[in-house]
Order: C-alpha cells, then sequence, then structure tokens
C-alpha cells in the first residue's frame, strides 16, 4: 500500500469497499440487532447527489420479467450487460484515463488495468504516457509504459469483452502514439478482436482550459525539456519542476477534421472523444458525434486525478449535471465521469442518458489498498447496488432505465431549451 490520498473524495468508504466488496452496500455486520436505521439523508454533496430514485408502485415491466421468467424475478436477474464505445462489457463501467503521473506510473496503472482486465470493463489509458515513461516497445519501465499496460489488461481480459482505449493529447501526437499503438504486433490481438480504440483528448476534468500538469524532478525534467515547457515555481532547493503540456487548440471544424482522420487513418479502431465540461459541451458533444465518434466522454469538473491549481479544482468547470443538462439526450454513447464510487450515482448518470460511467479516485484508491483484488470488489460492491437499485425501480436493463426514474427538489436537469445548430 502507498500513502496515496484522495482529498475532498469519500477514501475510507472506497478503501473499505476494496476490503470487503459487496458486503459494504449494507450497514456494518456487527450492528445487525443492534440497531435501527432509517430517516437517513445525504448531506453535502452536489446536484447529482441530491436526486433521488424514485420507483413506482404499478411496475408493467416486472410483470413481463414474471411472466418470461415463470417466478417473481429478483434483484440477480437484471441484466447489466452493454455496450461501452463499441466494446461489449458486463457492466455500465470503464477504467477512465490514468496518464503519466507519478500515482499511475507507480504501478497502481498496471494492476487496475490487470483487475479491469479481468472484470471485463473497458480500460482507457490517459496522455503523455509515452512521452514521460516510453512506449515499451524496446526499452523502459514494463510497468509504467504504454505497451506495458495494454499487455497486463490483454492477458487478463476474457474474449469477447472490454476493450483498451489510447487516449492522446498534442504532446503524444508529436509521439506518434497513435501510429506506434496501431503499428504494433503486441497490439494485434485487440485489433484484431476489434477492441482497440483511440480518443482525441479535447480537455479534462480537473482542468478545463489547460493541458496536463505534473511535476518532476530536475533529471526528469531535462529528459523532457524539448517536448514541454518546464517551470520553476517551487523552491528551488526542492529539486522539482512543473512540467505544462499544451491543452491543444479546438473549434468545430478542427473538431470534425480530426475525427474524420482518426476513421481514415485508422479504420480497424474505434473512435473515441474526450470533452471538458466547458459551457459549449453540448454543442462539441454532437459536432463529435455527427462526424461519426462511437463514444463522447465528458468529464464533470468533478473529475479529475491530476495535479491541479486550487482554483481549478473550486471554481472552473460544470458539474456534471449541468453538462448532462447541456448534452441532453445523446444521439450516441455518452460515458461520464465524476466522483463515481457507488452504485447510486451511476445509476442517476444511466437514467440521465449516460451509457457507462467512469472509475478514476476510486479505482486507484482500490488498487493502492489492494493491488491483487481492490478494483474488482469495489467494482462487485457497485454491481450489487445497481442492480439492487435498478431492480427496486421495476427495470432489469440498464437501458430501460429513464428521467422517469428519478426525482429532485428543484426539478430534473432538462436539456437546453435551444442548442445551438451543429453543421
Amino acid at each position: 500500500m502507498t500513502a496515496l490520498r484522495a482529498d475532498g473524495f469519500p477514501e475510507k468508504a472506497v478503501r473499505e469497499r476494496a476490503r470487503s466488496g459487496a458486503a459494504s452496500a449494507f450497514p456494518a455486520l456487527e450492528d445487525y440487532g443492534r440497531a435501527v436505521f432509517g430517516g437517513r439523508r445525504a448531506a453535502g454533496g452536489d446536484e447529482l447527489d441530491g436526486i433521488r430514485l424514485v420507483p413506482p408502485v404499478f411496475m408493467p415491466q416486472r410483470l413481463e420479467e414474471l411472466i418470461a421468467l415463470a417466478r417473481e424475478p429478483l434483484h440477480h436477474d437484471v441484466d447489466l450487460g452493454t455496450t461501452v464505445g463499441g466494446f461489449a462489457s458486463p457492466l455500465p463501467l470503464y477504467l477512465s484515463a490514468f496518464g503519466s503521473t507519478q500515482v499511475a506510473g507507480s504501478g497502481i496503472g498496471q494492476a487496475a488495468g490487470g483487475q479491469a482486465g479481468e472484470l471485463g470493463i473497458p480500460m482507457v489509458i490517459g496522455e503523455n504516457v509515452t512521452p514521460v515513461n516510453g512506449s515499451g516497445r524496446l526499452t523502459g519501465r514494463a510497468e509504467t509504459s504504454l505497451l506495458g499496460r495494454m499487455r497486463a489488461y490483454a492477458d487478463a481480459v476474457p474474449d469477447g469483452v472490454g476493450g483498451v482505449v489510447v487516449q492522446q493529447s498534442t504532446e503524444d501526437a508529436d509521439a506518434e502514439v497513435w501510429n506506434l499503438v496501431y503499428s504494433d504486433p503486441s497490439a494485434r490481438p485487440l485489433l484484431d478482436s476489434g477492441r482497440l480504440a483511440l480518443e482525441l483528448k479535447v480537455g479534462q476534468g480537473a482542468k478545463p482550459g489547460l493541458g496536463g500538469l505534473t511535476v518532476v524532478d530536475d533529471t526528469a525534467a531535462a529528459g523532457l525539456a524539448e517536448q514541454f515547457t518546464l517551470e520553476r515555481i517551487f523552491d528551488g532547493t526542492t529539486g522539482r519542476q512543473l512540467r505544462c503540456a499544451s491543452p491543444g487548440t479546438f473549434t468545430e471544424e478542427v473538431l470534425r477534421q480530426q475525427i474524420r482522420l482518426m476513421r481514415n487513418n485508422y479504420p480497424r479502431a474505434r473512435v473515441w472523444v474526450k470533452l471538458p465540461p466547458g459551457r459549449d459541451v453540448g454543442d462539441a458533444a454532437r459536432v463529435a458525434w455527427a462526424a461519426g465518434a462511437d463514444a463522447v466522454t465528458v468529464d464533470g469538473a468533478e473529475a479529475g486525478t491530476g495535479w491541479a491549481p486550487g482554483a481549478f479544482l473550486d471554481h472552473v468547470g460544470l458539474p456534471l449535471a449541468e453538462c448532462l443538462r447541456r448534452v441532453g439526450p445523446p444521439p450516441g454513447c455518452l460515458l461520464v465521469s465524476g466522483r463515481m464510487w457507488e452504485g447510486t450515482r451511476a445509476v442517476k448518470c444511466l437514467a440521465l442518458g449516460a451509457h457507462a460511467v467512469g472509475l478514476g479516485r476510486a479505482a486507484l484508491l482500490a488498487v493502492d489498498e489492494d493491488p491483487r483484488a481492490g478494483l474488482r470488489r469495489l467494482v462487485r460492491c457497485m454491481a450489487l447496488e445497481m442492480r439492487l437499485l435498478v431492480s427496486a425501480l421495476g427495470k432489469y436493463r440498464v437501458q430501460a432505465l429513464s428521467a422517469e426514474d428519478l426525482w429532485a427538489p428543484s426539478g430534473l436537469p432538462q436539456p437546453a431549451a435551444e442548442p445551438l445548430g451543429v453543421h
């Protein structure tokens, strides 16, 4: 276990789930028969946390399931299987992008990839892994390199499910990361089975409008000076510098042409686009889908695991609920992330139009707690909660969820009345 912390995140609860698995969905067992429960109200949180799931009295879909099964249906009859950006997945979950940060590069990234593979859920490999840690094609630290992470996943994933998504930023483009992955023999099994995607990173939740920021020591900085901007903003005696990546420049036409280039140059790979929580996120998502993206990932302002200025973490970007409002009913596969660690928040996002939700900080904490099985236990707990919640709503497939299953004191997030046109 490392000294990994997650300030402002329910770290204690996530670590308990990584240790105890599905049992953590319930109150402590020692309280059974000794305490009474009920009347709980969630404290704090954001708009999504304030929404309640509301089962109906009359449940025609439960009757349909009863007739099909010839018995009363239970929560374990709920089918959580779905399609995530063109990949079959047994759960509406995916592993969010881990980039070249020290946390992901300490072995946690590879361990998380192996467990995600065992679970059969898709995994995204984040930006700047190749420029910082190497590709792993010839030399480099296998546990932190791009291809090393891919191999850890591919060695564990069952046939027919899951997939690997390789993200590319401006610096990654300079390193020709997509070309490297698409042509590497070790990626061939994923490519041949239709389980490789390339993701264009337009922005991220933790610091929308900025590129990646990472602290590196002077030795590493010397090797990165030609690819990144470096600033000595810390005390000179620390021997550490701020490494700044460029954010990239996008317009509607640039985004449209980038996606077309991806589809033309890498015809056997899926195309994903990652958007920040910007004020025009709905318009950007529609441009991406119209250009042929297989999935659009939206990071809410609550998302992100990397190094960012406090001003950005506290004051910049739209909350995930507002992003969902501005995107509206999605015409394609919508993936979202932001404080995902338990089943209720995931089910709410699915009811608001998302096809799957991403695990970032929660996955890192779970693997940090137990590198062999922590993520599997966390996901097992989430899956049980999702099945219980979907069953309580009288539904038995996640695709059946809708806004009718939700209630909020001030009304549910509604799509913009007049979204800007997309040409």
